[in-house]
């Protein structure tokens, strides 16, 4: 069977910041908690975001870079405590993810990994919870168009929260507010993006306007990532590739695979604390190479997008645009990789993956992308 959901109501335009006191005015939102991030708000952002309300937010910026059970706590607190009644989720993924648990705790019991996908949790989820407006200030999750939450759960595994009622109400994206992210992150973050749409086209369930829309994600990201890294306030380049983050996540509820099912355990590392995104350019070949033979003329479209062999583009965009050469380079061992192994044979991308791994392949293709 084929079954496509879709999705949420999105205000895409540069200047849409603008329109936040209005959707907040129409969801009934008077006291909104805005969840982000302390390098967020050094830039002025978070300012100038909170300005265009008539009275002052409550404001939590504690999100780590891998969102954790006690920082959602913690903002939960804050949310109770404030009398707040709505949650604006202001930045990359891992602000909106984590607004997205402070929402399900609004009308939740705590502790989260009742809710995660590999416990089953969908069925314990309900609407009557809180309005959220997620507002991303990168272009590579699409979070904020996305059904799910990963957050480092209190047993320290890096776990997903999948539910329809966890799309935000309300996605604001303004390419505008990318324009300041710096070259790295551009890149990370881009090529994360690009692996949504990978991922999200090799996978094996059925679905045209999932293939069809992360194909077109995937030819605006890969047109536009290399000027979005060398010219960051290119207009064009920064619009291109939110559209592709868009793309990519509302394409993603067909499922992703092996890449993701790989990025989740080793972004719960807490001794490296690695980006997202940068995990899913250095894996994105060896998974591409591992799924050649079962995705049979999907390996040729992507060919044919990408303008060569899709591992080889890959592994040299990501060298291009400066990501690590691999995981040697950000530090992981082969003893954590042991341990990411295992957590990736649990995680709930593994079973979209058009390829079924291993325990042992996994460790091959983390030593591939090494």
């Amino acid at each position: 069977m084929a079954l496509i959901t879709y999705l949420t109501r999105i205000e895409f335009d540069e200047g849409a910041i603008a329109r936040l006191p209005a959707i907040l005015e129409g969801l009934g939102v008077a006291r909104p908690l805005v969840v982000t991030d302390r390098g967020l708000v050094a830039t002025g952002l978070v300012d100038r975001v909170c300005g265009l309300l008539a009275t002052a937010p409550t404001v939590f910026d504690g999100t780590p870079a891998n969102p954790t059970e006690d920082a959602v706590l913690a903002a939960f607190e804050l949310y109770r405590s404030a009398g707040c009644d709505g949650i604006v989720g202001l930045g990359g993924g891992s602000s909106i993810d984590l607004a997205k648990a402070v929402r399900l705790l609004s009308g939740h019991e705590g502790p989260l990994a009742q809710y995660t996908a590999v416990e089953g949790g969908a069925a314990k989820i309900h609407g009557r919870i809180c309005p959220l407006i997620a507002v991303p200030t990168t272009s590579g999750t699409g979070s904020e168009v996305g059904r799910a939450a990963v957050i480092i759960t209190s047993e320290g595994r890096k776990l997903g929260i999948v539910s329809p009622h966890m799309l935000p109400s309300v996605a604001i994206c303004d390419p505008e507010l990318t324009y300041g992210l710096p070259p790295f992150l551009t890149a990370a973050t881009g090529m994360d993006a690009l692996s949504h749409c990978l991922e999200t086209y090799m996978a094996p369930a059925i679905n045209p306007p999932a293939d069809a829309i992360a194909i077109d994600g995937l030819k605006r990201g890969i047109a536009a990532i290399r000027t979005a890294v060398s010219n960051g306030a290119d207009r064009q380049a920064r619009w291109e590739m939110m559209m592709c983050a868009l793309e990519g996540a509302m394409a993603f509820q067909k499922g992703l695979g092996a890449v993701h099912a790989l990025t989740h355990p080793l972004g719960a590392v807490r001794e490296l604390n690695l980006h997202h995104g940068t995990l899913n350019a250095v894996l994105m070949p060896a998974v591409l190479r591992f799924n050649r033979d079962s995705i049979g003329a999907k390996w040729d479209v992507l060919a044919e997008i990408l303008g060569g062999e899709p591992d080889t583009v890959i592994a040299a965009l990501s060298a291009e645009i400066g990501l690590p050469s691999g995981l040697d380079a950000m530090g992981v061992t082969p003893a954590m990789m042991e341990v990411v192994a295992d957590g990736a044979l649990k995680d709930h991308c593994h079973a979209t993956n058009p390829r079924i791994a291993t325990r042992d392949e996994y460790l091959e293709l983390m030593r591939q992308s090494r």
